[in-house]
């Protein structure tokens, strides 16, 4: 960590502000879709190796002390992981935290999001790569009433009160790419943030190179169904670009990872399921924290270490895994 005049502040080698932690709670997911996870799954990390929630309140209690604000819920998919809300509700009490998110893909919300709610998640972020529900086992490799339960989850945390409310769209070529204008229309009827997100290469999804479709070309074919203005988009600490058709309450949102870098912007740093604090999604490097945490409770040598490693930019290109930091798969650090 690297002081700045004017109060305690983390920032990176590159003098950029890190105010912003992404907490994988599980590797583990209720669904497999295509280009996030093998259908066979992976090997598991063991239980024993989880953090606490004891451990990453620990964590987020000591990185608060030096700037951190936000934090982000991530799994594979967090809501598989039991009693959720109880490390909430210990992330909520922590001095300096401003906002608690959570991304997933809601099938648990309707059993969970009031306590969500209750301990403290101002906002969510759904995964939907279909609106078509035949399509939806192609997709995520799962039978369609998983689908049901997403929109269902989508409804309770519409209900709830959970804004913005953002959904994420993975693009792929030939497989979802005809629903484009199905999803920005949603923008115009509901107050909701349609985010598409290019394909990412990792290890496992390299079969989906020729999947790949740039957000280029997703806002040219939007202009046909209507103006899109640039839009200052909704609260949150991520990556997109966002636009608005004229007098919709939402916005579509493009997350260009490979057509566009955005790493100057980087704000972030990921905390894995097994304590290893990775500087950069798509990078090879990362410290471990549980060690020091265990051995005596003080990580912040730890995290200064790894900000003055954190690497200026990925290194991701199309039809390779050379650049993913070693990925199999997305669901290992939650995205």
């Amino acid at each position: 960590m690297i002081p700045r005049a004017g109060g305690k502040a983390m920032y990176d080698q590159f003098g950029r502000r890190i105010d912003y932690l992404r907490i994988s709670v599980t590797d583990k997911c209720n669904l497999r879709c295509t280009y996030c996870m093998p259908v066979e799954g992976l090997e598991w990390i063991d239980r024993d190796e989880f953090l606490t929630y004891e451990e990453i309140s620990s964590v987020v209690r000591q990185m608060a002390e030096h700037g951190l604000r936000r934090i982000r819920l991530t799994g594979g998919e967090p809501l598989v992981r039991r009693d959720l809300p109880d490390l909430v509700r210990q992330l909520s009490a922590i001095p300096g935290i401003e906002d608690i998110a959570l991304s997933t893909n809601a099938i648990l919300l309707p059993q969970f999001g009031r306590d969500l709610k209750e301990a403290g998640v101002n906002r969510v972020n759904v995964s939907l790569d279909t609106l078509r529900r035949e399509r939806f086992r192609d997709v995520a490799r799962r039978p369609e009433r998983f689908f049901d339960a997403t929109l269902e989850g989508l409804a309770v945390a519409e209900r709830m009160g959970f804004a913005p409310l953002k959904i994420n769209t993975v693009l792929m070529r030939g497989l979802n790419d005809d629903e484009i204008e199905d999803f920005a229309q949603i923008t115009r009827e509901r107050p909701w943030h349609v985010r598409f997100i290019e394909l990412m290469p990792t290890g496992d999804n390299l079969h989906l190179s020729k999947r790949f479709l740039s957000t280029d070309s997703v806002l040219q074919r939007l202009q046909d169904i209507g103006d899109l203005l640039p839009a200052a988009g909704p609260v949150g600490n991520g990556p997109a670009t966002y636009f608005r058709f004229d007098g919709a309450p939402g916005t579509v949102g493009v997350i260009t990872p490979l057509s566009h870098n955005y790493c100057d912007r980087c704000n972030r740093v990921r905390l894995t399921a097994d304590g290893k604090l990775r500087t950069c999604l798509f990078g090879t490097h990362e410290v471990d924290l549980k060690t020091p945490l265990r051995a005596t409770g003080d990580i912040v040598p730890a995290v200064r270490e790894a900000l003055a490693g954190k690497p200026e930019r990925h290194l991701l290109q199309l039809g390779t895994a050379r650049g993913s930091g070693g990925l199999r798969a997305l669901s290992q650090v939650g995205g």
